[in-house]
């Protein structure tokens, strides 16, 4: 992955606005880091292959990033993101890694369904 490059990421969301997509988005604040401390409270949330069509997608912040997608009810957004791929494909990945690399924040577009 590379580091965001934000004019190439509103290039790419733009892309697939008004089409039906796949959305893959993934929080975590540490299910795949392991905690030795009993009082960390472990939080994440997991959606994988929702079809939605998104209208305006947009990537602001000045790092880490803020990509939200307006759908036809309401927002899709994914903060933290400092990291982005479009893949062999054409799915574009992002996401937000911590100051230890782990992965925090993962939000994925694509016109076919994720594996």
């Amino acid at each position: 992955m590379e580091v965001v490059d934000i004019k190439r990421v509103q290039e790419a969301i733009h892309r697939f606005a008004n089409k039906d997509v796949y959305i893959h988005l993934e929080t975590t604040n540490g299910a795949y880091a392991s905690h030795k401390d009993q009082s960390f409270f472990n939080a994440g949330a997991y959606i994988r292959n929702a079809l939605v069509r998104y209208e305006l997608g947009k990537i602001t912040g000045n790092g880490p990033y803020r990509v939200g997608l307006k759908i036809n009810l309401g927002w899709i957004y994914a903060e933290g993101i400092t990291h982005f791929e479009i893949d062999e494909e054409n799915h574009l990945l992002l996401a937000g890694h911590d100051n230890e690399g782990r992965l925090a924040v993962a939000l994925e577009i694509s016109t076919t369904p994720f594996a």
